[in-house]
Order: structure tokens, then C-alpha cells, then sequence
């Protein structure tokens, strides 16, 4: 029983990083549904390579499989070059397509093949460890845990050779042109990479995994850091743990462990999109809200200063009064005047405001401005 949670566990966390690491790149370049269009669309590859080897352990499916992932993404761009449909309307026509030729060929020429939803779409995780690599008498482990983990280290070493030329093409490819790096062999070998890893994590765990494993990962890290290398190392980490704490969760609950790491990856997402400092909803929506009062009370030492001395002063210097004046509601004007005495701005002499030097200072620097 351990022993079979261990397989589950590695196979799910090496097959994160494997996809975690080109979905740093898909999602800088804004092509993160391609990921989706891939997994769907590489299954006549996939029925292409079994026609001819009868084998479903072959190597030739991977390679088949890959190459359709490619040529999906061939597709796709030859559509948008057009400039009569949009990327996503170039994908959600290709993918079908291609999908539906896949499900076609099995219909007609193999009927007794049975497509099985879970398998296809949410995959199943616990049959993993069952397809073994044995040699002899030796059992070495879950094919899959080979396949992810050769496609973890093909993908990293990718990264770490082309590092320079991937993260110049990403930010800036006409610039990666002219310098004669070659950006389109370097996108189309990157595009490689994604086919082959959607296809070594098909098997295993879906195509909806593979995709929140490509995406979700990746997208939170890039809430957390301005640099590369930080958010590679950021994605693969939080792909493991959202792998680990999403198969424990469907253990307990006992429920589809696809489906949990998915949903648990979402959450996570979820979670730093709305805490992050600086970037999350919560910093933001408390940022607007602290910009609308700073601005009220500029826009309130600016009205004291510009009465300041006058013989109107006294009149346009009354609280009761300021609500007219600057044409706010009474309960806002009353808050606003706490906020500016809180921070210094001003100061209260019976029913009269003043500006302190703090206050004056800020009405000149905005009048400046």
C-alpha cells in the first residue's frame, strides 16, 4: 500500500515539473490554450501510430502524437497569419478538427476500440503503477514515472542550453531576429517540447491535468516574480505541492485524483491572485481605496489653500460648509476631514479648518503638478 501511494506521488510530481517548465514559456508568450489544443488534438497521431504497429506501447505513438502536436500548431499560426480569425478562434477551430478526425478513424476502421471519458479527459492516476517497466525478474517501476521523467530532464536541459535564446525570443523576438538567434526554430522547438510532454503526461493523467498542470502552476509563479529563472523554479515547486496536496485531498475524500489536483491547483491560483502584496485583488482594491482618499484630501488642502488669507477664508475654512463647497455628500466631506486631520494635513479650531506646513506643502507640490 505504500508503495503504491510513493509511485503515485512520484508519478504525479515529476510529471508536474515536466509540464510546469514550458508552461512558464506558454504562458509569457500568451499561449497557454495552445497546451489544450495539443492534448486534444494529437489523438489521430495517436490512432495513426497504432494502425501501424498494433502496439500501444510502441514509441512511434509518441512520436506520432507529437508530431500532430506540432502540426497543430502549425495550423493554428497559418490561420492567424491570415489575419481573418483571431489565435483563439484559429485553436477552437483546429482542435476540434483534428480531434474529431481521431475519434472518426477509430469509429470506422477500429470499432472495438472503446474511448473511455475519464481516460481521455480526466485521465486516472491510480492505474498508473500498474504498467511496469520490467527487465527479467527485475521490476524497476511505472512506465510512466520513466516517460515524465526522461520528458523533466529533456525539458530542463532544453531550457538551460537555449536559456538565453528562449527568454529573447519570449520578451522581444524581432530583437532575437536581428541578433541571429533564429526565433521561429526556437519557438517550434519549444512547441516540440510541449507535444511530447502533453503526450507523456496523456496516458497517465488526462488532458484537463495536463493542462492545469501546464497553466496553473505557471500563472501563479508569475504573480509572485519579475524574473525567469525565479518563476521556473516557482512553477515546478508549486506544481509539487499542488500534486501532493491534491492526491492526499482525493484520498481522503475519494474522489478523482486528476480532478482534485486539478481543482486543489485552481485553488491555489485562487488564492494567491487575491493575497499576493502588491499584485493580489486585495492589495489592489485597498491601493484604489487609499488613492481615493489621499485624492479627496489633496483635493481639500488645495481648496483651504487657495482661500487661505482671503476674506472668504473663514466662510470656505467651515466644516459645515465643506460639503458644499467641494460638492460632496455631508457623511463623505466628514470623513474626509478626519482622514486629512488623522495624517496631519490640517488642523481644527472650533468649527474652522486650517492647513499645518504639511498640509500647505502638499497643496503647493499638487498645484505644481
Amino acid at each position: 500500500m505504500i508503495q503504491e501511494h510513493l509511485d503515485i506521488l512520484l508519478i504525479a510530481i515529476v510529471t508536474a515539473s515536466a509540464c510546469a517548465l514550458p508552461g512558464v514559456f506558454l504562458v509569457l508568450r500568451r499561449m497557454t490554450l495552445m497546451s489544450d489544443a495539443i492534448s486534444h488534438a494529437i489523438l489521430p497521431g495517436i490512432v495513426l501510430a497504432f494502425f501501424l504497429t498494433h502496439s500501444l506501447s510502441s514509441p512511434l505513438l509518441i512520436l506520432a502524437a507529437a508530431a500532430t502536436g506540432v502540426l497543430t500548431v502549425v495550423f493554428v499560426e497559418l490561420l492567424q497569419k491570415t489575419k481573418l480569425v483571431k489565435e483563439d478562434a484559429a485553436i477552437g477551430l483546429t482542435f476540434p478538427a483534428l480531434f474529431s478526425i481521431g475519434v472518426i478513424l477509430i469509429s470506422r476502421f477500429s470499432s472495438n476500440v472503446h474511448l473511455d471519458i475519464d481516460a481521455v479527459l480526466l485521465g486516472e492516476l491510480a492505474y498508473a503503477p500498474l504498467n511496469r517497466l520490467e527487465i527479467s525478474i527485475y521490476d524497476l517501476g511505472p512506465v510512466s514515472l520513466y516517460v515524465m521523467g526522461g520528458m523533466f530532464l529533456l525539458n530542463l536541459a532544453f531550457i538551460i542550453i537555449f536559456y538565453k535564446e528562449l527568454k529573447l525570443a519570449t520578451f522581444d523576438a524581432s530583437l532575437a531576429a536581428t541578433l541571429g538567434f533564429a526565433p521561429v526554430l526556437v519557438h517550434y522547438g519549444l512547441m516540440t517540447l510541449v507535444s511530447m510532454t502533453t503526450v507523456g503526461a496523456f496516458d497517465a493523467v488526462g488532458s484537463i491535468l495536463v493542462v492545469a498542470l501546464i497553466a496553473g502552476p505557471p500563472a501563479t509563479a508569475y504573480l509572485m516574480t519579475d524574473s525567469l529563472t525565479r518563476m521556473l523554479i516557482l512553477s515546478v515547486v508549486i506544481g509539487c505541492v499542488n500534486a501532493v496536496s491534491g492526491y492526499w485531498l482525493s484520498f481522503l475524500l475519494n474522489v478523482s485524483i486528476a480532478g482534485t489536483i486539478a481543482t486543489v491547483t485552481f485553488f491555489v491560483f485562487g488564492l494567491f491572485f487575491l493575497i499576493i502584496p502588491n499584485r493580489g485583488l486585495i492589495s489592489i482594491a485597498r491601493r484604489h481605496i487609499r488613492q481615493k482618499w489621499e485624492f479627496a484630501q489633496t483635493m481639500l488642502v488645495i481648496h483651504l489653500f487657495n482661500h487661505e488669507g482671503l476674506p472668504e477664508a473663514q466662510d470656505e475654512s467651515e466644516i459645515a460648509h465643506l460639503h458644499e463647497h467641494l460638492q460632496w455628500e455631508p457623511t463623505f466631506a466628514t470623513r474626509v476631514v478626519k482622514y486629512a486631520l488623522n495624517n496631519r494635513y490640517v488642523s481644527q479650531k472650533a468649527t474652522q479648518l486650517m492647513l499645518t506646513d504639511r498640509g500647505r506643502s502638499i497643496a503647493q507640490q499638487a498645484l505644481v503638478q
